[in-house]
């Protein structure tokens, strides 16, 4: 297994990265400044400067790699189009890339509540709508995926346990960036996480399970 990370810099996806480093899965990050790149990432992660709008140059972006990781997102700017093509255009090129390239399993990162298209965080130039319809780009592309949804993202970690539920029955909660990271990984493991969205909150009186059942437990 080589994995390919897109939005590799990010606080998620540094922490994604991290996470396959420490699994001893080689790496290769797609990011936008190389330099940057080598003061955030682990020595060992192979860099490849490209961005996911940049179509035509993807498919050699993802080089060797058999798996693909996308925690990318667009940035609160005063851009209406960012959402748009960031997280609609964008993952959608990535998908293209990884269905030319035969990739093995695409593990895309979206939100809590991208089926709620009211919610306040559309406000935000459609980000939720956009993110859904990502999701649905990558099921209807043949490719075998694994769509996490995180509730509200936190830089600091804590040893609440995880909540793994079936798509659009969690809509509050929060979760550490490191938490998810872990899942996303975990999915490339476990053959219950294939084909599946699933919806990540930490809560402190959970009760803790293991990565294989936490996926059992979504139909």
């Amino acid at each position: 297994m080589k994995a390919f990370v897109a939005g590799a810099t990010g606080q998620t996806g540094r922490r994604i990265v991290q996470e396959l480093v420490a699994r001893k899965i080689p790496v290769r990050a797609l990011v936008r400044d190389i330099p940057k790149a080598r003061n955030i990432l682990p020595a060992e992660v192979e860099l490849v400067q490209g961005d996911v709008l940049d179509r035509q140059n993807l498919t050699a972006a993802l080089g060797d790699a058999t798996v693909v990781l996308c925690a990318t997102g667009a940035k609160p700017s005063f851009d209406p189009t960012g959402p748009y093509k960031i997280d609609y255009e964008g993952t959608k090129n990535l998908v293209d890339a990884a269905k030319a390239k035969g990739i093995e399993h695409f593990v895309l990162v979206s939100s809590l509540a991208v089926s709620k298209f009211f919610h306040p965080l559309n406000l935000f130039w459609l980000i939720l709508f956009w993110k859904k319809q990502a999701e649905e780009y990558l099921q209807k592309s043949g490719l075998t995926y694994t769509i996490v949804r995180p509730g509200g993202l936190r830089n600091e970690d804590n040893s609440n346990p995880i909540v793994m539920q079936s798509a659009d029955t969690l809509f509050e909660g929060s979760i550490p960036r490191q938490k998810v990271a872990q899942v996303c990984v975990e999915a490339l493991f476990e053959p219950a996480a294939r084909n599946k969205i699933v919806e990540i909150i930490a809560k402190p009186d959970a009760t803790a399970k293991s990565f294989a059942q936490l996926f059992a437990s979504v139909a």
